[in-house]
């Protein structure tokens, strides 16, 4: 049997903790149907006996504190509530226990923003995790060290796991599931909480939203005109121009302030603005395109697709209202 420690943070979302110990008790479930011992061992762990999580308005009880879990095999940490520099610091005596349990050989999984409490142990350093989109920009400014990939909604790496945006977690736990319990016991806790086990890109559900959370005036001031020109062809050069900054220089520091080249920040605004026309208009895909500042039709459908992890058509089809209705 598997000794699973879901911890309970302080101020916790509580959809991400019970939603994993209810997907996890029904495999259970389902094997002592099939007359077989149980898989997984849950366990509630806390820095507390009772901590209240939700906006304070439910309390979970541990079923042990951090010291009293000598060893465990698998770990969930869940997304955590409001500011995230202080749901560390109010946390922040999980954090030698768990690099000590993952020196033992446990696996450890973060769920949404749960990554900001695994990447403050270091056990990320250098390695893929993945977070809620929303919370990138202050993600890479906190854990520079850390490779954040937005677009995937798993990462899974020596023994370390991340999901993605908010309930983008039942796919990891499922992808536990698959791992501990096999993929026929996966598929069928997929039925009955009727989640799209393939799902593995959060691509198509980001509103991009340039990281403007710096210091360098000249930088934010390009990133605007980028914004307020999209329509325009706009290069490397003509932003060089008009900034009067050497080419070498502006991309240098627009990477280091952004978190994205010159080109991907314009292509990423670029995007987002088809995307909304795709989702709210009649227009066809050819003429959003050429509003977006796209010539080339297979730049602008590879480019998409490369973002977005879908085709414009497709995207039109899955999430413009009028398209939808037919």
């Amino acid at each position: 049997m598997l000794h699973v420690s879901i911890i309970i943070p302080r101020k916790a979302i509580l959809a991400s903790l019970e939603g994993t110990r209810q997907i996890l008790q029904q495999v259970n479930n389902f094997m002592a149907m099939q007359g077989a011992p149980a898989m997984f061992d849950i366990n509630l762990v806390g820095l507390d006996r009772e901590t209240k999580v939700g906006g304070s308005l439910f309390t979970v009880y541990a079923t042990g504190l951090i010291d009293e879990v000598k060893k465990t095999d698998l770990i969930i940490i869940p997304a955590v509530d409001g500011d995230l520099k202080e749901a560390i610091d109010i946390n922040k005596d999980f954090l030698p226990w768990l690099v000590m349990q993952h020196a033992k050989g446990a696996e450890i999984a973060s769920l949404c923003v749960g990554a900001f409490l695994l990447a403050s142990t270091g056990l990320v350093d250098g390695k893929k995790c993945a977070t809620h989109w929303v919370a990138q920009n202050q993600f890479r400014i906190m854990f520079p060290q850390v490779n954040l990939v937005t677009e995937q909604i798993i990462t899974e790496e020596n023994g370390i796991y991340s999901s993605g945006g908010a309930f983008s977690y039942l796919n990891l736990i499922l992808h536990l599931v698959e791992k501990h319990a096999g993929r026929e016991m996966a598929m069928m806790t997929a039925k009955v909480f009727a989640i799209e086990i393939e799902r593995n890109n959060q691509s198509r559900f980001i509103m991009f939203n340039g990281q403007k959370d710096h210091d360098d005036d000249e930088i934010r001031a390009t990133q605007d005109y980028i914004e307020n020109n999209y329509t325009e062809k706009l290069t490397v050069d003509l932003l060089a121009s008009t900034f009067s900054l050497g080419r070498r220089s502006l991309e240098r520091r627009f990477k280091k302030a952004t978190a994205n080249t010159v080109t991907e920040y314009i292509q990423r605004v670029k995007i987002e603005a088809a995307k909304k026309n795709l989702e709210n208009s009649r227009k066809t895909v050819a003429e959003v395109m050429y509003e977006v500042g796209y010539s080339d039709n297979k730049a602008f459908r590879n480019t998409f697709k490369k973002i977005i992890g879908l085709s414009p058509i497709e995207y039109k089809n899955r999430y413009n209202k009028e398209a939808i209705a037919v």
